[in-house]
């Protein structure tokens, strides 16, 4: 049975048709809204994951759920109709747990609050925001355990609760969540700042519906998703053909020695309606990195990804959903049957957006990105320090952004557009630790008409006995280039020792011990390269030398020749240009740097690891099922 709305004020909306200038004031004051949501929650907030890098989404919606404005949305439809019990005025509703909200979150890290918002009695619209938590209890600090095999072994699993009643926060159940932390202090005061957006929502939207009232509110609403669907019908016809194209990518392994992995999705359009379709999509892992894609999380991430590629203007809301539908395989990697285990799923989740530019691009290769949104690199460090105080960091970290048709990618940014970093100055107040390097790392970044942006080199310098976690991807297979770019570096982890010994980390990994002294040097992928390299103004590649964004070997790979003096040798660069030209291959679409089996050997070669071994998958029930027959 859905949910009971118990709500005194009967009475129904009355349609309308809102003016243009009032439509307009309404919109803006819903962005405001949604901006002021995250100031208070950033502010507020303890945990450098989300008062420093940003990691929570506001969002607003309408009456029945659909956002308006924000990041994350079409998940409080499912809430309404999967809870069993009365939503009132005053109610907060709290969960984490992915098989509970059909992948509304996708790890237990994030804590989703929702709040319904009442005006004279009526239900007229939805506050929500969640936010990742540094500890949420499980194996390992982090709640992140590579190695785990069920969503057991993750932390505490928190089912759709009502955690605010009628304005009463349930001090028993909290005191439950924080027992299960390790930074209960952090917890605590996350929650309070994830509630307090929600209040400043609350409050603004009372504010809107007393100055327009609150039936011209509801038909604004209406309008800023209409707006939004015409806007997306145009770029789904502009962008997508209706004949079938394909495109695979893979993360590179589980964690636990097996891999790689396929992502596979099959793209054409019916009419208005865009189709995506990831059969062939290898079945779910033994490990964490499964990802449960919702399906509206899907349209949410292709809206963000298609509406910043051709125009950041349009308000990106829940209004187009219906103009795409996607067909996930259940039992896959991408949609795994519980009790499957999920906390490592950022690796899948970055992967996605490299699919969707993949396979949107076929159709219109001058507007194809190249591969660099691939991951989303964590590090985790914790520990006693020398005053018996725990400590307990959780990081993100960027790579390269790919090389677009419009201009070079950036250097070391982030997968997300409004994550930001850690600032060093902070992490070495707060921690036992030191940033020796913090720098681009020199030709990671794809060679190309448009230069792969570069992957960072972070050297931690560890200042007390401790332990890390390392979760990151792109080691063994490249960020392809497309056009005639060359694919980006791929990531690789070296811990030096304080005696001076050296070893490469795996991409994912738990428990590494460090001591006082030791140094970790994290280095993140580079962004594929658009275009011909040999294309590209001999004067920009002889700035990027300069800038020590390409080394002068590396400018070789765009047939420029620097001299002693930091100049370009027209006579060399001319002649190599020639010889590079009649030399190469035919140019192709993508350039992945290899087959997996030569990437493989290359690898083990660079590092002496043994490369990773064909997938055993998992049925539902976490037991071996099969084993694929060729990698």
């Amino acid at each position: 049975m859905p949910a009971t709305i118990v709500q005194p004020n009967t009475t129904p909306f009355r349609q309308l048709v809102v003016d243009s200038i009032t439509l307009d004031i309404i919109e803006n004051a819903l962005r405001n809204a949604r901006a002021e949501m995250d100031a208070v929650l950033f502010r507020t907030a303890m945990s450098p994951g989300i008062r420093e890098q940003h990691d929570a989404f506001p969002m607003i919606a309408n009456q029945d759920g659909k956002m308006v404005v924000g990041q994350f949305g079409s998940f409080i439809h499912g809430f309404v109709n999967a809870y069993e019990g009365t939503i009132e005025d005053g109610d907060v509703f709290l969960t984490n747990d992915p098989y509970s909200c059909n992948g509304a979150v996708s790890h237990l890290n994030d804590w989703l609050a929702m709040m319904p918002i009442f005006h004279e009695g009526r239900l007229v619209s939805w506050a929500a925001m969640f936010g990742h938590m540094t500890d949420n209890g499980g194996k390992v600090p982090g709640s992140l355990p590579t190695d785990a095999a069920q969503i057991f072994e993750e932390g505490l699993q928190i089912p759709p609760v009502k955690i605010v009643r009628r304005g009463e926060l349930n001090q028993e159940l909290f005191s439950v969540l924080l027992r299960n932390s390790r930074v209960p202090e952090w917890n605590r005061s996350d929650f309070n700042a994830i509630l307090a957006s929600l209040r400043l929502a609350e409050r603004r939207v009372h504010e809107i519906a007393v100055r327009f009232g609150v039936d011209e509110y509801i038909a604004a609403m209406a309008e800023m998703l209409d707006r939004n669907r015409r806007a997306m019908s145009t770029i789904i016809k502009m962008v997508i053909p209706e004949k079938r194209a394909y495109f695979e990518d893979y993360i590179d392994d589980d964690g636990v020695g097996m891999g790689p992995y396929k992502i596979a999705c099959s793209l054409w359009r019916e009419g208005d309606v865009a189709h995506f379709d990831f059969t062939g999509t290898d079945p779910q892992s033994i490990s964490s990195v499964n990802f449960f894609l919702n399906e509206e999380m899907f349209k949410m991430f292709l809206g963000a990804f298609v509406i910043n590629l051709f125009d950041p203007q349009i308000l990106f809301n829940d209004g187009f959903y219906e103009l795409v539908q996607v067909k996930i395989p259940e039992g896959s990697i991408l949609k795994p049957k519980r009790p499957a285990a999920l906390s490592c799923r950022t690796h899948l989740l970055g992967r996605i957006f490299d699919i969707m530019g993949g396979v949107l691009g076929q159709g219109a290769p001058e507007a194809l990105n190249a591969a660099g949104f691939s991951d989303s690199p964590h590090l985790m460090y914790s520990g006693y320090d020398r005053h018996g105080e725990w400590f307990q960091l959780f990081q993100i970290g960027f790579g390269g952004i790919p090389g677009r048709p419009s201009g070079d990618g950036p250097d070391g940014h982030s997968l997300w557009p409004s994550f930001t970093n850690v600032p060093n100055e902070f992490l070495e107040s707060y921690f036992p630790l030191r940033i020796n390097t913090y720098e681009s790392i020199a030709d990671s970044g794809g060679a190309g008409l448009h230069r792969g942006g570069n992957g960072v080199c972070t050297a931690y310098e560890f200042l007390e006995p401790g332990e890390i976690s390392i979760h990151d991807d792109r080691w063994l297979t490249h960020p392809w280039g497309v056009n005639g770019g060359n694919p980006g570096g791929r990531s690789n982890k070296e811990l030096v020792r304080a005696d001076g010994s050296r070893e490469w980390l795996p991409s994912k990994c738990d428990r590494i011990k460090v001591a006082a002294g030791d140094v970790l040097n994290f280095n993140t992928w580079g962004g594929g390269g658009w275009g011909d390299p040999l294309k590209r103004p001999a004067e920009r590649v002889a700035t990027d030398v300069a800038r020590g964004l390409v080394s002068v070997s590396g400018a070789r790979a765009y047939g420029v020749v620097i001299t002693a003096g930091g100049g370009v040798d027209e006579a060399a660069t001319a002649a190599l240009r020639a010889e590079m030209a009649a030399t190469r291959p035919p140019i192709e679409l993508f350039n992945r740097g290899g087959t997996i089996e030569e990437l493989k050997a290359r690898c083990k070669a660079e590092t002496s690891f043994e490369p990773p071994r064909t997938p055993v998958f998992a049925n539902w029930m976490g037991r071996n099922s099969r084993v694929r027959e060729s990698a």
